[in-house]
């Protein structure tokens, strides 16, 4: 079968895309204090250990600084570089996939693009 469900992703996967997704939306921006590890972990019913996981993911990637004794926050400059990181990975990793799962279908990409498409 080819549906695919987000409960396919590892939970440390699913974990980096929500806090990604808030970094990219706005939700939080540079400067911003991101939730604890324990409150994401109850938020996202997930083990600490790996909200903490993803959070050093991040860290390593210099998209959040940690302030010792305060919490954890967004790095400057970070949307901009997880956009620009995000776009290229589209473009490499996830777009020859869509565009070949477009030709098997036989969905012309002009067509999606119009406003009364498909």
């Amino acid at each position: 079968m080819t549906l695919r469900t987000q409960h396919e992703k590892p939970v440390y996967v699913r974990l980096r895309e929500t806090i990604a997704n808030g970094i990219l939306c706005g939700q939080y921006v540079d400067g911003d204090p991101l939730p604890s590890v324990r409150a994401l972990a109850a938020d996202e019913q997930a083990n600490p250990l790996t909200v903490a996981k993803a959070y050093q993911g991040f860290q390593d990637d210099g998209l959040i600084v940690v302030k010792r004794g305060v919490g954890l926050f967004v790095a400057p400059g970070a949307r901009a570089r997880l956009t620009e990181s995000e776009r290229s990975r589209f473009l490499t990793e996830e777009w020859p996939e869509i565009r070949e799962r477009m030709d098997r279908l036989g969905l012309d990409p002009a067509r999606l693009l119009e406003k009364e498409s498909v």
